[in-house]
């Protein structure tokens, strides 16, 4: 089970950092990790930052150089910081352990969380 949590309201500029933890015996070690967004009034999620097992983050155009995916591997947790945030961040994000080779091609693993709720105001 993936338990999201570090989301709340915050104003345009602000920070916020979100954690993810695992539970149940879903192990993170062994997978990439990613953090997807959910825009408000749609059904999609978007894989806006992974981390690879060897530490290398990718991240979409819109959040680089603003957030920072991490993964702490003896925890089974990912957080994700988000830095500078603008009102276009706002959704619920959710963490997933992911396959695939390349971003853009990346799925999810694991049955999704509730998700942790971010609302950027301006």
């Amino acid at each position: 089970q993936l338990v999201e949590s570090g989301g709340g309201l915050v104003q345009s500029g602000g920070s916020l950092r979100l954690s993810c933890l695992a539970s149940g015996g879903s192990v993170f070690g062994p997978y990439a990790m990613g953090w997807y967004r959910q825009a408000p009034g749609t059904l999609d999620r978007e894989l806006v930052a992974r981390v690879l097992t060897t530490d290398k983050t990718e991240y979409v155009d819109a959040v680089k150089a603003r957030f920072t995916i991490s993964r702490d591997n003896d925890r089974n947790a990912v957080y994700l910081q988000m830095n500078n945030v603008v009102p276009e961040d706002s959704g619920i994000y959710y963490c997933n352990a992911l396959a695939g080779l390349a971003m853009v091609t990346s799925q999810p693993r694991l049955p999704w969380g509730q998700g942790t709720q971010v609302t950027v105001s301006s």
